[in-house]
């Protein structure tokens, strides 16, 4: 079943499949998910992306545990519908062509949301021109640059050349995708007759777009200095909208997507507010993100999901229902999904993973807000806590951007540890963090542990993944757990004093492993189930896509 697309999804990457490498994290994998669910809830609605030919890269850590970045090699035709028709933008006075490719992403009832890969791998292009859609976050400023243009201007254009004439709002998720308002303003002045930019051709484009921002990191709003526009576009018409859009001499992409929308959302109730102070001028609201359910549910739990609660997959919302599904039930389930993920630990890095052994999974990108190392702070409290209290097995997973040595420091760190407590505590770095991983790790731990520095969390959605599985969060008071967390019934909150110390959010760490939750796993099982339970009742059922896109449907789209 095909839809007459009225809304255009813009974003930079989309985690599609596993095998699919169109993603680095985060942000992809939320944007496969949100699409996922406009399928399942028939919601007209039509995503664009770039084709990353090498991917974000293959991760793998040499003997000293440093991370080596490989290009990702892929059987593109095998799992893309490649298109004849060539698109063109123009790059330094150069016209560069646009390969389409086509991914459909089907719903529960057969509802198609289609995926527009753009490459510009053409034999036509020049050599320097073939590589603008080759890497996923990489290169300098003007290889950005030129990727967003491809995107944003080429994006629209895309999507004219296929018949898409009646959209109705272009959804920019972040600011990559700004430039697709240029493409707009010149369609809108062709319209108009005009030649110069009037008011009202800003105003029209405006009504047509929607604008979410993820991050209150700096490094996460692209900014260009205007020499390199002019040397990119030929000519700086994204800067006749100067006063709102270019600060300091740079194009601002995050300004640009602010001053351009009707409507600016951030993905959490926190980062919404974070994001007002950040941005005082303009009006934010907040839609918190969710996950797609039937993507990040183990196969163990979704059998039990559909014996118990038909229809789970189209209205995640009835997972309400979870709590009453018996303890025995829950735990069987929940062992069978952690027997997976052993298995996978133990062959993939020998580390004598056991299943009957207390399990915390930690799993995003690796860089320093986060503090991924933040459990080894004080190495002595925790083998005294295992002592304690019992056994304890640690895993990790997650990329660092190649540029980010401090976040492969950090890894480096984490691999030295799990040699220095070999015989104490088994820790794992799992390599190659993707959605296949992800899936293994959010259902097979005991415990989903989460250390963001507050408020640079914007949302997070590991833990959300985690609660689909029953698996509980121990987590700073940031992003989305703010609205997640009830104490002792879906988790736990790491306390920090709002003094945001090392030490001292440390501490809380290991007061809550000791004190609570590991002697609540080993001594009361029918308690740490019941949370379990809660877990997916509550979160499950509210933090998840369908609820989200059916938000964003209300306030953004209508």
């Amino acid at each position: 079943m095909t839809n007459g697309c009225r809304i255009a999804y813009f974003s930079m990457e989309i985690g599609l499949q596993p095998d699919i490498p169109t993603y680095a994290g985060g942000l992809g994998v939320l944007a496969g998910d949100t699409v996922r669910a406009a399928a399942d809830l028939q919601v007209p609605m039509v995503a664009v992306t770039l084709l990353h030919r090498q991917g974000y890269f293959f991760q793998r850590f040499d003997p000293s545990g440093w991370q080596v970045e490989e290009p990702v090699r892929w059987a593109i035709d095998d799992l893309l519908q490649r298109s004849e028709r060539i698109i063109p933008v123009v790059i330094e006075g150069r016209q560069v062509k646009i390969r389409v490719w086509k991914f459909d992403v089907v719903g529960v009832s057969g509802f198609i949301v289609p995926v527009y890969l753009l490459d510009t791998d053409v034999e036509e292009n020049d050599e320097q021109d073939r590589k603008i859609t080759n890497w996923l976050y990489g290169g300098d400023d003007f290889y950005r640059l030129c990727q967003e243009v491809v995107l944003g201007i080429g994006g629209v254009r895309v999507l004219r050349a296929h018949g898409h004439n009646l959209i109705e709002r272009f959804h920019m998720n972040e600011g990559h995708a700004a430039l697709l308002t240029i493409e707009l303003l010149r369609e809108q002045r062709e319209r108009a007759g005009g030649k110069m930019l009037e008011l009202s051709d800003m105003e029209a484009v405006r009504q047509r777009c929607v604008f979410t921002t993820h991050t209150p990191v700096s490094a996460g709003h692209d900014q260009f200095s205007l020499d390199l526009v002019d040397r990119v576009l030929g000519s700086r018409e994204a800067c006749e909208l100067h006063d709102p859009v270019c600060h300091n001499g740079r194009l601002n992409m995050t300004y640009l997507g602010l001053t351009m929308s009707r409507y600016v959302n951030g993905v959490a109730k926190m980062h919404g507010e974070t994001t007002q102070h950040m941005f005082a001028e303009y009006k934010i609201d907040s839609i918190t993100n969710g996950v797609h359910a039937a993507t990040w549910t183990s196969d163990a739990f979704a059998r039990l999901f559909d014996h118990h609660i038909p229809g789970w997959r189209s209205d995640s919302s009835s997972l309400r229902s979870a709590v009453a599904i018996s303890c025995t039930e829950v735990w069987g389930s929940h062992r069978q999904s952690k027997m997976e993920l052993m298995e996978v630990i133990n062959r993939d890095t020998n580390a004598g993973f056991d299943v009957d052994h207390f399990t915390i999974g930690f799993a995003r990108r690796a860089t320093g807000y986060k503090r991924p190392d933040l459990i080894f702070e004080d190495v002595q409290r925790l083998r005294e806590i295992v002592k304690r209290c019992g056994p304890i097995q640690i895993v990790f997973a997650g990329k660092a951007h190649p540029k980010d040595d401090l976040g492969k420091r950090l890894i480096q760190n984490i691999i030295r540890q799990a040699e220095q407590l070999k015989g104490h505590i088994a820790v794992s770095y799992l390599p190659n963090y993707d959605m296949r991983l992800a899936k293994s790790l959010v259902a097979g731990s005991d415990l989903w542990l989460n250390t963001p520095q507050p408020p640079l969390e914007a949302s997070g959605t590991s833990g959300m993944k985690a609660a689909l599985n029953g698996v509980p969060s121990l987590s700073v008071l940031d992003g989305w757990w703010i609205e997640g967390c009830i104490e002792g019934v879906t988790g736990w909150a790491i306390d920090d004093g709002q003094a945001y110390l090392r030490s001292q959010v440390a501490c809380s760490l290991y007061d809550k492993l000791e004190q609570t939750i590991i002697p609540m796993y080993y001594n009361d099982r029918g308690r740490f189930i019941d949370v379990m339970r809660h877990t997916i009742a509550l979160n499950g059922s509210f933090f998840n896509t369908h609820r989200m896109i059916q938000q964003y449907a209300q306030k953004a789209y209508l």
